[in-house]
């Protein structure tokens, strides 16, 4: 079924396309059949105008040296003029009494009363002229009033046959109809076999289109030529490669978080599980199983929150955006992270600098300090250190976080900003780290339209460089805390 209307959609194309290329084809030919014809004619026309007019013009002016216009003079004048090609020659007097006429077999012999239209005409004052192509022959005639000293003495007019120059167009308008059914047979024979193979092309692409429609990213198109339709097959593996990407880190990011999820809850599962199948444990043993169990849940805790915190960002969600001293809020984090630090017996040193102000919101500043500094209170060594530093610098607030820890490898390095991403994973887990918060990290740095940046310090140890575009733009020296 869907094979059949696949094909239908297919001829139906096919047809479009050969009409609309036809029809365009017949226009053309029907232009290339008529257009040359209608100039050649015209050019005829305006070339009998030109010569019959002047010789018209002559022959009056010849009569217009007679005092008066007579059978006999007329005729004398006449035989000297070289008129002697043309189909009919009449004169008439001003009452249009025939003086001469070529054609005297006819009615209108000499002595009699023209009723010829373009005689009258000329009497009248007017210089005519008529011609007209019946694929024969070009029928012509001009006619003239013949004045003397401001009157009319009579009127001439002057007719012509032309059959060869009708010969010669009739017979270009022979071989452009001979050209045009050539040229339309090879249009149509040209016009099939485009269509085919352009709506071969067009139902290729339709045909991955549905394929990668049905989930199978893998699929790949192999343009051909450089023309649209190749742009767009080309943009369709783009898009295709970047939905396999999407697609492959959004499984990767479901499996790592069901993991993250999984491993604090079986903890959970197996610490109650054993208290309540042991019915005569003691206090301080019950203390240590609940104590895992509360430590877990926090676990869980902070993996969920993460967790909510990167669904907000792809979702695009910003909070109330705000100028904040980034001073205050490293000051502010420290106060929370000391004991930490205490416990964990690592020094820090802060160099705060004043007036740097940063366009974001609390919340993402606090995050951003938060974890770096978080981290390199975790992943220090004992009796180790830690540099804060908040300074401006070209128009950027610029914090720094730089520990002696136990460093981050550098073929590491590229990759710590993605999510769920460990250097080494059983000492994350030991201290409770989820691989997100370097994540969160980049993804509010980027929205804010900085930059972070990561390199190693020796002996050993690691620096984190966050750039913002700062709020006014001044410089500043940081000052040096305890």
């Amino acid at each position: 079924m869907e094979m059949k209307t696949r094909r239908k959609l297919t001829d139906s194309v096919q047809m479009q396309f050969a009409a609309y290329f036809a029809a365009l084809t017949v226009v053309l030919l029907v232009l290339l059949n008529t257009y040359p014809l209608r100039s050649s004619r015209d050019v005829v026309f305006s070339e009998k105008e030109s010569a019959l007019v002047s010789r018209a013009a002559v022959v009056s002016s010849s009569l217009s040296l007679l005092e008066s216009l007579t059978p006999d003079n007329t005729q004398q004048v006449m035989g000297l003029l070289d008129v002697n090609d043309l189909a009919r020659i009449l004169v008439t007097n001003e009452t249009g009494l025939v003086l001469y006429d070529t054609a005297a077999e006819d009615e209108n012999a000499a002595g009699t009363q023209t009723d010829v239209a373009e005689i009258l005409r000329a009497l009248g004052g007017e210089t005519v002229f008529y011609s007209k192509f019946d694929m024969t022959a070009f029928s012509s005639c001009a006619a003239m009033p013949v004045r003397s000293e401001g009157r009319t003495m009579g009127a001439v007019y002057l007719a012509e046959y032309d059959a060869e120059q009708a010969t010669l167009i009739v017979g270009i308008q022979r071989r452009l109809g001979t050209i045009t059914l050539v040229v339309g047979g090879v249009a149509l024979v040209l016009i099939f076999f485009s269509v085919r193979i352009m709506t071969r092309r067009i139902t290729r692409l339709a045909d991955g289109v549905r394929i990668v429609q049905s989930g199978d990213y893998s699929f790949r198109l192999e343009p051909k030529g450089h023309d649209e339709l190749t742009e767009l097959g080309n943009e369709l593996n783009n898009l295709t490669e970047r939905l396999q990407t999407t697609e492959a880190q959004r499984r990767q990011f479901v499996s790592d978080a069901s993991h993250e999820l999984k491993t604090p809850l079986a903890s959970i599962r197996l610490l109650s599980d054993s208290i309540v199948q042991s019915a005569d444990m003691d206090a301080a043993t019950m203390r240590e199983f609940v104590t895992d169990i509360g430590t877990e849940a926090e676990r869980l805790q902070r993996t969920t929150e993460k967790l909510l915190n990167l669904s907000r960002r792809d979702d695009g969600a910003e909070g109330e955006l705000a100028d904040v001293d980034l001073r205050a809020a490293v000051e502010g984090t420290l106060r929370l992270l000391r004991p930490l630090a205490e416990e964990s017996r690592v020094a820090i040193a802060c160099e705060l600098a004043e007036g740097c102000l940063v366009r974001a919101t609390e919340d993402d500043i606090y995050h951003i300090v938060f974890n770096l500094v978080e981290n390199a209170i975790k992943y220090n060594l004992a009796c180790g250190s830690v540099s804060v530093r908040v300074y401006a610098e070209g128009g950027q607030c610029v914090l720094s976080v730089e520990d002696t820890g136990i460093g981050i490898p550098e073929a590491d390095r590229p990759n710590i900003f993605g999510r769920f991403y460990r250097v080494d994973k059983a000492r994350s887990r030991e201290h409770g780290g989820s691989g997100l918060g370097l994540s969160i990290v980049h993804d509010a740095v980027t929205l804010y339209g900085g930059t972070v940046e990561v390199s190693g310090v020796e002996p050993h140890g690691s620096r984190f460089v966050v750039r913002f575009p700062q709020v006014g733009g001044a410089d500043s020296t940081p000052e040096s805390e305890p």
